[in-house]
């Protein structure tokens, strides 16, 4: 039976979350990373929504996918009971990213960026990425709970 104060997860090891316990549920919200991730995904919809209609369900919807992804592979990670785990979900944010910079290249080929655009977007994309890179390495170094 769960009280108010308490809740109780089982997986392959039990433990038991405090209601209001710092670093818990939900503390990938926290993480620059997660923000930054956040802030990029914004930027990528936003120039998705502005693709011609003619990109609908190709580039337009698979960039805000990829774009969704890296945010929600960071948050579906961050409560694993493993580093090695966690880890994964961090590399498949990163392997998301890839995607959303080939959708910039792609885009930038067809004409709907200009080279000054697509720049900005690879460095954003680029600081993003060693974010994520660096993050995972400290994941694997410490353990799952930061």
């Amino acid at each position: 039976m769960m009280n108010n104060k308490q809740i109780t997860a089982t997986n392959s090891e039990q433990r038991t979350i405090h209601r209001g316990e710092k670093r818990a549920l939900f503390r990938f919200r926290q993480w620059p990373v997660y923000k930054a991730a956040k802030s990029f995904r914004k930027k990528m919809r936003k120039l998705a929504k502005d693709l011609p209609e003619s990109e609908r369900f190709l580039l337009r919807d698979q960039m805000s996918r990829a774009a969704d992804s890296i945010c929600l592979n960071i948050a579906e990670g961050s409560n694993k009971l493993s580093d090695i785990e966690f880890s994964k979900y961090l590399n498949t944010s990163e392997t998301s990213l890839e995607e959303v910079v080939c959708c910039l290249d792609l885009i930038l080929d067809d004409g709907h960026i200009a080279e000054t655009q697509f720049e900005g977007y690879l460095r954003e994309a680029e600081d993003l990425g060693s974010q994520l890179v660096a993050f995972g390495k400290k994941v694997r170094k410490q353990g799952i709970r930061l």
